[in-house]
């Protein structure tokens, strides 16, 4: 078994949504070396999966990668994933010759500029095709904040054991003082977006947005779905290819179009997300027209919650972007007092504008 084999293995499954990153796939092969390669899937299962719900994925892969016998010599190349249909998520179709357009792009340079301020609901299919192409290139992070770690720096506070150490190793002769510094990580990035009726012509945008941050920080971005329950799709977009994330998303959300409750669905997230960590000291965004069918006071609380619990709390209104917009919808302007930040979210300047502010220390 060769070791081009075995990275060749954990990038099929990073491919297939498992966080098998450059930290465990070290460990992988330690594994296996250790072990042997007659216990390869456990090996691997020991070392690359990072939570419960990777063990299935962790399987299929492994059966469709090595086959029957791990003793067989395996080709370095990822398998093929299986196809899963997602309802259409984008803007209003276009005339009936966009579908030619959409398989050639060849934009220029000043059609681009103009681009980035059109609304995404009204492109046609081939403009549509290159926000896409634009969108995948943001990098939407998070400022480093301190931790409580400390590591060796050359500047900061005294490390006293790290200075005696290295005296007793020079035998007690004197040596420069060692130093050290607080460790600095990304805050947690979370992502709600409404994918109810009145969000579809812009749902398409900020998923694919969403998708984009993912990308960037796979282990401290997490994405949910709003519309008449609430639903996790971290694990669709850790897909690499923009694609095949939005047809692994539109398998496993079962709400697609339809209702809104935003408040039942912000307290699910609160409730079983939020107050165990994920939203605690995050920068969290909240994507939504805020149309709400039930009492904005319910959701006005559950707001409330949410920006108790988060370092920052950031609204994308795509309707914000429209000249004469009010946030005067009940929802809306219940919501607003809770809000650090209330930004558009309808061009690709818009969402530029929202990596900027949620990169703000």
């Amino acid at each position: 078994m060769t070791v081009a084999a075995l990275v060749g293995f954990a990038r099929a499954l990073r491919d297939a949504g498992v966080v098998a990153d450059a930290h465990r796939v070290p460990a992988m092969l330690a594994a296996v070396d250790l072990l042997g390669v007659d216990e390869l899937y456990w090996a691997g299962r020991l070392t690359l999966c990072a939570e419960p719900d990777d063990l299935p994925i962790y399987d299929r892969v492994f059966r469709t990668y090595f086959g029957n016998s791990t003793k067989r010599q395996p080709l370095p190349t990822a398998p093929t994933m299986p196809s899963m249909t997602a309802p259409f998520v984008g803007g209003t179709p276009g005339a009936a010759g966009d579908d030619e357009e959409e398989g050639t792009v060849g934009v220029s340079t000043s059609t681009v500029e103009i681009l980035r301020t059109r609304d995404v609901a009204a492109l046609t299919a081939r403009e549509r095709a290159e926000v896409r192409r634009l969108l995948a290139l943001l990098t939407p992070g998070t400022a480093p904040r301190r931790t409580r770690r400390r590591r060796p720096a050359s500047r900061g506070e005294v490390d006293a054991r790290g200075t005696v150490r290295a005296l007793i190793r020079n035998g007690g002769e004197p040596t420069a003082l060692r130093r050290r510094g607080r460790l600095r990580r990304p805050r947690r990035l979370v992502l709600l977006v409404d994918v109810s009726g009145s969000m579809t012509p812009y749902a398409d945008a900020l998923l694919r947005f969403a998708h984009a941050a993912v990308r960037l920080r796979p282990t401290r971005t997490e994405v949910f779905t709003l519309g008449t329950r609430l639903t996790r799709v971290t694990r669709a977009f850790r897909h690499r290819d923009p694609d095949a994330a939005q047809t692994a998303a539109g398998a496993v959300i079962p709400d697609w179009h339809g209702g809104t409750r935003l408040a039942d669905s912000l307290r699910a997230f609160v409730d079983r997300w939020g107050q165990r960590g994920t939203a605690r000291g995050a920068v969290v965004v909240i994507c939504s027209d805020g149309w709400e069918r039930g009492d904005p006071a319910l959701l006005a609380a559950q707001v409330g919650r949410l920006h108790r619990l988060a370092y920052r709390l950031v609204w994308v209104n795509p309707h914000r972007g429209k000249s004469g917009y009010a946030p005067l919808a009940g929802g809306m302007a219940a919501a607003l007092p809770f809000c650090d930040d209330f930004v558009a979210g309808h061009s690709l300047d818009a969402l530029e504008e929202l990596v900027r502010v949620i990169a703000r220390a």
